[in-house]
């Protein structure tokens, strides 16, 4: 048995336009290349491979996800229009998710590639995988794209998962540092899957994530959000593991955990303003495969979503994998110990009173995810 990883040329060839016409800041910003561009993912994939480790794992070919798949949670007239201007020019998903010609297969093959792995984690192909996927997935809506994402990958995987493998509970877990406003929507009312996002708070989307969005009908309660302040580091996201993250997976025992794993929250990234490092993600990889082990047969998959360092998601990226299969390369992070060393990376008493909050929440609306804390 060993990881699964995932990867496929074109999700470099997605095309994001340039800054002024993805984000319309005004007339007084010089055109700059789009912060959502290959570079992150090409190197992260280059520095596995020069390591040593792509070697050492299991190649998970991607696949084109179907419009049925892709209809489980996306409308017919959003996937039409993606398809028809796709067909063209390329044009504008919705909030801040310009594309170009071609990019409509391309966002097909990242959802399928996520789909893919979870398929291979099911059959016993691989014991866990990675899906390094391009366009990103975890913003986009029912009806429309938002930050950079056109269809909501981890929702589409957690939907295969039941319908194509009959599971009856899974599990999604979101360290990016933006918050799953597109995953929380496909859930918002399904007790089947529980929904958990870490994520700085009141950064995008600007109004969502709070800890009171718990979901609503039979899904209440199966919707846990962490808003973290700007500015924690690894103590505030170590006592969420511990806290609220893994006590409510061991409570509601999934059969397979989903990860959006994004790495937008380390110190270099210029699109988040906290403070992690490669061995916080590496920590987080170690804390969720054990629950895996525990509950579900270890069976986990990890979908790419942002993290725009250049030069630092390669780092967080090769720690995740290397913690997925066992094996530790010759690779060094050169910044890992020294943002460890940092002031403030122990957790703070307004960080630990935001991580109440969100126990309090729990408590209120679902209080068996926590009973055995």
């Amino acid at each position: 048995m060993s990881t699964g990883f995932t990867w496929h040329e074109y999700y470099a060839w997605h095309d994001t336009g340039n800054a002024v016409i993805s984000q319309q800041p005004g007339p007084w910003l010089q055109p700059e290349g789009h912060v959502e561009s290959p570079e992150s993912k090409r190197r992260m994939r280059n520095l596995i491979d020069v390591a040593g480790l792509l070697d050492q794992v299991t190649a998970v070919p991607a696949r084109y996800a179907s419009e049925e798949e892709v209809l489980r949670f996306h409308t017919r007239p959003y996937l039409d229009s993606i398809k028809e201007m796709s067909s063209g020019r390329g044009g504008n998903a919705g909030e801040s998710t310009w594309f170009g010609p071609g990019s409509y297969e391309i966002a097909l093959l990242s959802a399928g590639g996520v789909l893919a792995c979870v398929d291979a984690v099911m059959a016993g192909t691989v014991s866990n995988a990675y899906a390094l996927v391009r366009p990103p997935g975890h913003h986009a809506e029912r009806d429309r794209g938002r930050g950079f994402c056109i269809f909501s990958n981890i929702a589409l995987a957690g939907m295969h998962a039941r319908a194509a493998h009959g599971l009856e509970r899974v599990a999604i877990v979101d360290f990016d540092v933006h918050h799953g406003n597109g995953t929380q929507q496909a859930f918002w009312e399904d007790p089947s899957v529980l929904f958990i996002s870490l994520h700085q708070s009141h950064l995008y989307p600007a109004n969502s994530g709070g800890v009171e969005e718990c979901g609503e009908g039979a899904g209440k309660g199966t919707t846990i959000n962490i808003p973290l302040p700007m500015g924690s580091g690894r103590g505030a996201y170590f006592a969420a593991f511990d806290r609220i993250v893994i006590p409510a997976l061991r409570a509601f025992r999934p059969e397979i955990v989903l990860v959006s794993s994004g790495f937008d929250a380390s110190s270099y990234d210029p699109l988040g303003r906290m403070a992690l490092s490669s061995n916080s993600y590496r920590h987080f990889t170690k804390e969720l495969m054990t629950l895996a082990d525990e509950i579900c047969g270890g069976r986990l998959v990890m979908a790419h979503e942002g993290g725009y360092s250049s030069a630092y998601v390669p780092f967080c990226g090769l720690a995740v994998v290397e913690e997925m299969a066992g094996i530790r390369t010759a690779a060094q992070d050169p910044f890992g110990d020294r943002i460890d060393a940092w002031d403030y990376q122990d957790i703070q008493a307004h960080q630990g009173a935001a991580i109440m909050a969100a126990e309090k929440v729990i408590r209120a609306t679902n209080p068996s995810l926590l009973q055995n804390r």
